[in-house]
């Protein structure tokens, strides 16, 4: 019968940090620094856009009206 058999487990249910962190162990060599110089540029990217919106006083971040661009 189909009814009768076991509820197959998640392979990620309930992970323990070591458990994740065996996993890790899957991702080849060669792909870490990758990895690395991935996580510096996007961390390099959001600092250089969060810094251009603070600092820019030029920038329009919000919506003008309309009325006054046509008059």
């Amino acid at each position: 019968m189909a009814l009768m058999r076991p509820v197959p487990k998640e392979e990620h249910s309930a992970h323990t940090i070591s458990q994740r962190l065996r996993t890790l162990k899957k991702i080849p060599p060669e792909l870490i620094p990758l990895g690395i110089v991935l996580a510096v540029a996007l961390g390099a990217a959001a600092w250089s856009m969060g810094s251009k919106l603070v600092t820019d006083k030029t920038l329009r971040l919000t919506k003008s009206n309309r009325s006054d661009t046509f008059k």
